[in-house]
Order: structure tokens, then sequence, then C-alpha cells
């Protein structure tokens, strides 16, 4: 009686064991379907949009644009607006190979860089969101690659990486990422290293622990970061461009090639090793989809609550004033939350992050509450464009026009990035 007793309670364990399975495949099913649909419904998102330019005087823009192409350390550039969450501007401008007559379009793929951050940041917001990850879980119980001082790799969380709050000098051991090694054995490295500050108490930028997210990512995902990110937002946002391999890049129809000034750099791979820093490739319109998304304009995509977490403005970074001296009079209050950066523009909050790896450069900053901004990528090494997106939110803010891009400027000395951004991979810049 009792053995049968036994083998009845154990067999119901088994019923309800099965029809919590169940409960979770249809679940997942129901949203993968919701998904779906957004993604048919969120497709007119990608054609321009005459009818929603407002603010912007896009003759002006395209002139300037075109000045900015024909300077000696341009080789392509791609840019792209969206006004009330539309995009209302794509162009490209230059060639892909200096000399070579290919034209830049939007189409054309290029790096994105450092931005590449904010995509690692959405991504572990949206599996927070899903239960799938805990943001302020200790980083070990995610990575078996990441070493702190003093086994503090227990104490830092996930949400330290990707905030880079995790206490090590800035810019950690990228020379050795950058000589070839192997980013899983130099995230171990990092343990001999002295500690600045306790994690969650300073901020100091990262690129090989920062990518430990990545593995983060891949665990809950049960796959490979490079397949789970555009499982989880890449095609779902309809980013058909969208890569985080070189493979990927290399294999696009149209892309462009990397150079300082107008001579062409050998690719290198280095950053494609640790992808939630470094990894992401598209061409300019996915990158403007990219930029919608983050403006709540697929929230069955990316929820309002994924964006409150990812773009919220954890730990201040006084450090932007002095890349930033130049814009004093407009930006000011300057954050690091999960892969973006945050600033009052003008008394407007506004959203972005830059990056740059040897022959690439990126940008992408927008305003949410108005759904608005701008993005663009090119392929050489001059930071001059990155004036670009002051003069487009002076435009939407109806402010005094500056010479940001100092098109006018004779002699011009090219607008200085943070350094953590531009250097990666870029030996001019060591």
């Amino acid at each position: 009686m009792e053995r049968q007793l036994q083998l009845g309670l154990g067999g119901f364990a088994l019923v309800i064991a099965g029809l919590a399975i169940s409960g979770n495949v249809l679940r997942l099913g129901a949203e993968k379907n919701a998904e779906t649909r957004a993604t048919a419904s969120y497709l007119s998102l990608a054609q321009i949009s005459p009818a929603d330019r407002r603010d912007v005087d896009y003759v002006r823009l395209d002139q300037r644009l075109q000045r900015l192409a024909q300077k000696p350390s341009m080789v392509g550039l791609a840019v792209g607006v969206v006004e009330n969450g539309r995009i209302t501007f794509l162009n490209g401008y230059g060639e892909t190979l200096a000399g070579s007559g290919d034209k830049v379009t939007p189409m054309t793929v290029f790096r994105w860089a450092s931005v590449s951050k904010g995509v690692a940041g959405t991504a572990a917001a949206k599996l927070a969101e899903q239960g799938k990850l805990d943001l302020n879980a200790p980083i070990a119980h995610y990575s078996q690659t990441l070493k702190l001082p003093g086994g503090r790799e227990h104490m830092a969380t996930l949400g330290d990486v990707l905030s880079h709050r995790l206490g090590l000098y800035r810019n950690a051991y990228d020379d050795k990422l950058e000589a070839g090694e192997d980013p899983r054995l130099i995230r171990q490295m990092l343990g001999s290293l002295a500690q600045l500050c306790a994690p969650g108490t300073c901020w100091s930028y990262q690129n090989i622990a920062f990518d430990a997210s990545s593995e983060a990512v891949a665990k809950a995902m049960g796959e490979p970061y490079q397949q789970a990110v555009p499982e989880l937002l890449f095609r779902p946002l309809g980013m058909t461009s969208a890569s985080l391999t070189r493979a990927g890049l290399e294999s696009s129809p149209s892309w462009a090639r990397p150079h300082s000034g107008r001579r062409e750099l050998p690719m290198s791979d280095a950053y494609y090793q640790v992808p939630a820093a470094g990894g992401v490739n598209s061409n300019i319109k996915d990158m403007a989809l990219w930029m919608i998304a983050q403006m709540g304009g697929m929230p069955a995509i990316v929820s309002p609550k994924v964006l409150e977490t990812a773009h919220a403005p954890l730990v201040p970074t006084p450090g932007e004033r002095g890349r930033l001296r130049k814009f004093r009079e407009r930006v000011d209050n300057p954050y690091y939350g999960y892969g973006w950066r945050s600033y009052d523009y003008a008394g407007h909050r506004i959203v972005g992050h830059r990056g740059g790896i040897n022959g690439y450069r990126a940008l992408i900053l927008f305003d949410p509450k108005l759904k608005s901004g701008v993005v663009a990528l090119w392929n050489s090494s001059t930071s001059q464009p990155g004036g670009l997106e002051f003069e487009v939110m002076d435009m939407l803010y109806k402010l005094d026009f500056r010479d940001w891009m100092e098109l006018d400027k004779a002699g011009a000395v090219p607008i200085v990035e943070t350094p953590e951004e531009a250097r990666s991979g870029d030996p001019a810049r060591r």
C-alpha cells in the first residue's frame, strides 16, 4: 500500500511537472508569435517618411554632409535621421574603398564599434524582464572567465559589468586583445591587477571585462552571443543586415573597408572576439531602426521597462566633461547606464553612445521624449563627423546654428573623442 502511494505521488509529480513544462512552452510560443506579428507591423518603420520631417533643415544638412565628405580625412559616410519616431533621412556619401568608385549607400554595412555596448545592455535588460537574468546577481554566476582582484567577481554584479563599475583601471589589457590574445584568458588575468575601488563604487571604461556580459546573455539563451542577439533583437526588429562577426561584415553585398585618412587599413577581428563590447555590424538603415526601438517605437520587442532599465543614469562620468568641453554651452550632467550614455542638452535629456575601432567610427544620439535623433557610420579614423550629432540636435531644439563639425574653420582640428571609445584597435591612438 505504501509503495502504491509512493508510486501514485511520483506519477502525480510527473504530471504536474509536465503541465508546468507544457505551460512554459505555450507561454514562450505565444510570446514568439506576438513578436512575429509585431515585427510584421513594424515593417513600415524601415521606410523613409517625408511627412514626418518637421524641425531638421534637410537641404542644409545634406549640403554640409557633402562638404564633410570632401575632406581629405574622409572616405565614406552614412547618416540617418529620425523625427517623431520615423526615419526621415538616409543617405550615403563617399566610397566604400578610397579610389574605388564604389559608392556608399544606405545599404552599405559598417562596424558599430563601442555603440555595440548598448546592444548588450538592451539584451541583458530584456532577458532580465523575462526572468532569465538577474542584473543584481554576482557576475561569477554567469561568467567563468572574469576574475577580479581579491575574488571580487563574487561581489561585482552583472549590472556593474554593464555600467563599467568594476574598479579596474581604464581599458584594462586592451593592448593584449589587440595583440591577438584570447579574451577569455585575458579576463582571468584581470584578477592580478590592483583594485582602484570596490565594485559598484566608481566608474572606469572597459572592453574585455565588459564582454563578460556576452557570457551572461549566452548562458541565458543557451547559444553563443553572436547567435543569441540576432534571435533576441535584430531579427524581431527587422535589422536584416545586422551581425556580430567579421564574416557577417565581409559577406555583405556592400561593406565599407577601414581607413586611416585615405589609406586602407588591414582588417582586424580583435574586437569581434569581445562582441558585447564592439562586435556589431549593420547598414545605416538598420541602425536607424535600432534607434527607433530605443525611443520606444517597437514596444512589443523592446518594452518601456527594458528601456528604463538600460538607459537609467546609474553612475556619473565627470571625465566626459573634458571631451565635451567644446560643447559646454549645450551639454552637461553626463551619466552612464547599461551600455548607454545620457546627458542634459540645453535642458533636454538625451541618450547615446560613440564608438571607434581601427578605421571605423560610429555614433548614435537621440531624445527619447521627442523620439528624434541621428545615427552615423564612417570608415576612417577622423573624429570630425562627431559634431554632426550636435548640429542635428540644435535643429531639433531650434537653437542657434553652431559649426560643430568645424567645416567653416580653416585648419580646424578634428573633435577629440573619449579615449576609451576612440582608441580601440587604432594604433594611431595608443
